[in-house]
């Protein structure tokens, strides 16, 4: 069985920053396409980066070179280093594991219970 545990999420503010994690298990996670997604009260989720298993990355257009993913195959660990927050950025923060390096939400197949990040002002 899959799991996958989020951490790392907080109150921080505006131009600070914030490391989550993202620990797996069940599964060959050097294998797996990753990707953080987010998503604010009474938005939509929405994809926030991507990571493949050759570690390539994406990033949405609002990142605007603020984060970075990453991965640990060996500690089989995702990461997303946030700086420059902004208030913009406050949401729910989850990773999900799929098989398909894409920034379709309906294709990761595993999803963590979220971290919640809140940027004041």
């Amino acid at each position: 069985q899959v799991q996958l545990v989020e951490s790392g999420g907080g109150l921080v503010q505006a131009g600070g920053s914030l490391r989550l994690s993202c620990a797996a298990s069940g599964r060959t996670f050097s294998t797996s396409a990753m990707g953080w997604f987010r998503q604010a009260p009474g938005k939509e989720r929405e994809y926030v980066a991507l990571i493949s298993r050759y570690s390539s990355t994406t990033y949405a257009d609002f990142v605007e070179g603020r984060f970075i993913i990453s991965r640990d195959n060996a500690k089989n660990t995702l990461y997303l280093q946030m700086s420059s927050l902004k208030p913009e950025d406050t949401a729910v923060y989850y990773c999900a594991m799929g098989t398909v390096y894409t920034r379709i939400i309906s294709q990761y197949d595993y999803w963590g219970q979220g971290t919640q990040v809140t940027v004041s002002s």
